[in-house]
Formats: structure tokens, C-alpha cells, sequence
């Protein structure tokens, strides 16, 4: 009998490499590289480890590699301001001024607010034909006197670079203990809760009716205001309003009631007997 072959007697299982990483962990992987944007390849392993999951760090590098996300410290950098909005969110104001003109004056007037950027409350501060400096500030140590123990609360106030916000502004938020934060030029998208407001303030109410003149600005906002704080639905809050001043509907009342607000620009709904 002819002796047996060499492959036969001399086995040996085929290698094909590392086994494939699964879509689960992969997913797992991309979630915690961008939501921990200073984490770098072990810190990750070590994450998965406490999650069952043994994955090398070199596997992660790979699939990080091919998802076009780069190593924690660019990856950091790439999402600071992002992540420094989200989570300074409660300890944050943001400011801007929005313009209305005249129908009747002809004048544009300035409208200056601060929104807390935590529950979206806004504050209308003032309006004035000549926001200068002086103003402005005189305006933000009215809110500071508005908020009173409330505004040991805040920690930063984010800002553009207009003229208004002078030395002595940025001196009075010190003085209470609020860093001001500066976005950088022509970026308004930066400071973008507050770009958001104007815009909701502007398509909601401003650019729907004629403006006659600072008084009506003054009662068009405020009346908006308390709207806005007290009963406006807000996605950013699972669409509750900043501040509710309503109590919890009656499902005993089946009537649905229609409030009308600045004339008929707006309405408001609550259950009635």
C-alpha cells in the first residue's frame, strides 16, 4: 500500500485573517468615538471590554479609518464648539439684536434680547432707534437685576463682535461672574440659538404686520414674549414651552377653546367647559 500523502497526514486549518467585525459593534464603535471626542483607540477598547465586547485596537483604528473619522485629538477639534453649546447649555445666555422698520416713521429700531439657551426663555431687553454702547449696557445690567439670585446660575454669555458690546459690557457680565464668549467674524451661525429666535420672532410675528412705531414694538414683543415663554411649544424641550403657565389640560372638557393673539397673527388652544 502506497503510504499516505504528506497534506494528508500533515494538516493544518486555512488562516483567512481576522474574522469580520459585526455591523452592531461597528456602529457600537462610530457612537462612541463622536459622542467621546477626546477618546482615543484603547480608551474605546477599554469601553467595549466593560460592555462584552473584546475588540483589538488596531479593529478600531480600521473601522474609524474607514468611516473618515480621525484620531481624538483631531477629532476633538473638529466638534469643540458643537459639543461646548450642548454642554454648557444650562449655564449659557445668548444676545443679538434684530431690526424692525417703521410703517408709519419710516425709522428702523433695534430690538436687543437674551435667551437662556438651557430652557429657551427669552428676555426682550429693549428697543431704541440708537443701540449704542452706553444702552446696551445699561440694558444688561437690567437683566442681571431681573434675574437676581438666578443669574449666579449662568457662566458664559455668547455674543458677536458688534460695536455695542463695548468694554463695560463685557465688565458688568465679569463682575457677576459671566464669561463672554465672542463668535467668530461673519459666523453668525455660531451663536445660533439666538439666530433662531430671530428667525421663529421674524416669521411669527414681525415680518406679518406693520410695525407703527417703538411703543407698538415694545407691546407687539412683550405680549409675544409672554406667548413664547408661557405656552409655545419648543422641539429643543419635547415641546413644551420654557415655562408653562398653563395647568394640565382637563380631558373632561371636551370643548376646544381658540385664543386669538396680536389680533389674529396667532392662536392658542385650551380645552373649555
Amino acid at each position: 500500500m502506497a503510504p499516505p500523502s504528506i497534506t494528508r497526514t500533515w494538516t493544518h486549518p486555512q488562516r483567512t485573517g481576522r474574522p469580520p467585525i459585526s455591523p452592531e459593534i461597528a456602529t457600537l464603535i462610530k457612537r462612541l468615538a463622536t459622542e467621546n471626542t477626546t477618546w482615543g483607540y484603547q480608551r474605546i477598547q477599554g469601553e467595549l471590554l466593560k460592555l462584552g465586547h473584546r475588540v483589538g485596537a488596531s479593529t478600531i483604528r480600521r473601522v474609524l479609518t474607514s468611516l473618515g473619522l480621525p484620531p481624538a485629538p483631531k477629532r476633538q477639534t473638529d466638534t469643540t464648539w458643537r459639543q461646548f453649546l450642548r454642554t454648557q447649555a444650562s449655564t449659557m445666555l445668548a444676545v443679538d439684536f434684530f431690526h424692525v422698520d417703521c410703517a408709519v416713521t419710516l425709522r428702523r429700531l433695534y430690538c436687543f434680547f437674551v435667551l437662556e439657551v438651557g430652557s429657551r426663555t427669552v428676555h426682550i431687553l429693549g428697543v431704541t432707534a440708537h443701540p449704542d454702547g452706553l444702552w446696551t449696557t445699561q440694558q444688561i445690567r437690567n437683566l442681571l437685576m431681573d434675574l437676581g439670585d438666578r443669574a449666579a446660575d449662568f457662566h458664559f454669555l455668547v455674543r458677536d463682535r458688534a460695536a455695542q458690546f463695548t468694554a463695560s459690557f463685557n465688565a458688568t457680565l465679569t463682575d457677576a461672574g459671566i464669561t463672554t464668549v465672542k463668535i467668530p467674524p461673519r459666523t453668525p451661525r455660531a451663536n445660533a440659538y439666538a439666530e433662531r429666535f430671530v428667525r421663529t420672532v421674524r416669521t411669527e410675528v414681525t415680518d406679518r404686520m406693520l410695525i407703527f412705531g417703538e411703543r407698538h414694538l415694545r407691546t407687539v414683543l412683550a405680549e409675544y414674549a409672554a406667548h413664547y415663554n408661557g405656552r409655545r411649544p419648543h422641539r429643543g424641550r419635547d415641546l413644551q414651552p420654557p415655562r408653562p403657565d398653563h395647568p394640565v389640560a382637563d380631558l373632561t372638557k371636551e370643548r376646544i377653546k381658540r385664543q386669538p393673539l396680536l389680533g389674529v397673527l396667532i392662536n392658542d388652544y385650551e380645552r373649555a367647559a
